[in-house]
């Protein structure tokens, strides 16, 4: 998968992906780009009604074109029509993403995915705060939620970020992802204590906008994850099993 060691974000960007990709979750309030379970989302009365969102890796051919998606819940659907886009910069790879599609019957009668929108989902590799090539910040941000995949090769996080209009091109909001503490309890279960990062990089606070994110787990080698973020209301610390 591609890395993404920082995850950048401009007012404009966000306000563009705000109207191209808004919808409901039935737990949370509004949202941009996507949802990882079925209980996060209404998906329809049938397997094959009304548009749905999920995330998703997307397979990428040689020609930098999308030629399947495998949602969270482990269903790999081919697309009908092959989809390109500006964010997809390298051929034979799998890129996080979020389409929004029908489900449909292909003409063998299997399922596959009739897209109507592609979006990338940015990722924050879980590095150790010692190679952190900057200080480390934690300016606030809302928390929304977070939850693990079905596939559980992922943690999904949603959060909102204060953000606003600013001719300062060099104010650009980071987040990142690092690792402190490794725990290791008497029973040998292990619990890798990560810190959000969060530079608010002199970027104007006048409204909130969504903002999701995935952490890869895949590789860490411990049983759960204790994220620490820095919320507007004070220390929030949530604690998921990634086994």
């Amino acid at each position: 998968m591609k890395s993404a060691d920082t995850y950048h974000i401009r007012y404009w960007r966000w306000s563009i992906l705000s109207l191209l990709f808004t919808f409901h979750f039935s737990f949370l309030t509004s949202s941009l780009l996507t949802s990882c379970t079925q209980d996060a989302y209404e998906k329809g009365e049938g397997e094959y009604s009304l548009m749905r969102g999920d995330f998703a890796e997307a397979n990428v051919n040689s020609n930098r074109e999308v030629t399947s998606i495998t949602t969270d819940e482990g269903e790999t659907l081919p697309l009908t029509i092959l989809q390109k886009a500006q964010w997809i910069s390298r051929p034979d790879t799998i890129y996080r993403c979020m389409p929004y599609y029908n489900k449909v019957k292909a003409a063998d009668g299997k399922p596959a995915a009739e897209v109507i929108s592609l979006g990338k989902v940015p990722c924050l590799y879980i590095k150790p705060l010692s190679v952190l090539d900057k200080n480390y910040k934690d300016d606030p941000v809302k928390f929304e939620s977070l939850w693990r995949s079905k596939s559980g090769k992922y943690l999904n996080l949603h959060l909102q970020l204060k953000t606003g209009y600013t001719e300062d091109s060099t104010a650009v909001q980071k987040l990142d992802a690092v690792s402190d503490t490794l725990i290791t309890y008497p029973d040998g279960q292990r619990t890798l204590s990560v810190l959000l990062y969060h530079d608010q990089a002199n970027v104007p606070e006048y409204y909130s906008t969504q903002a999701y994110v995935s952490l890869p787990t895949t590789g860490l080698g411990v049983d759960s994850i204790r994220l620490y973020i820095n919320t507007y209301s004070g220390p929030v610390i949530k604690t998921l099993s990634i086994r």
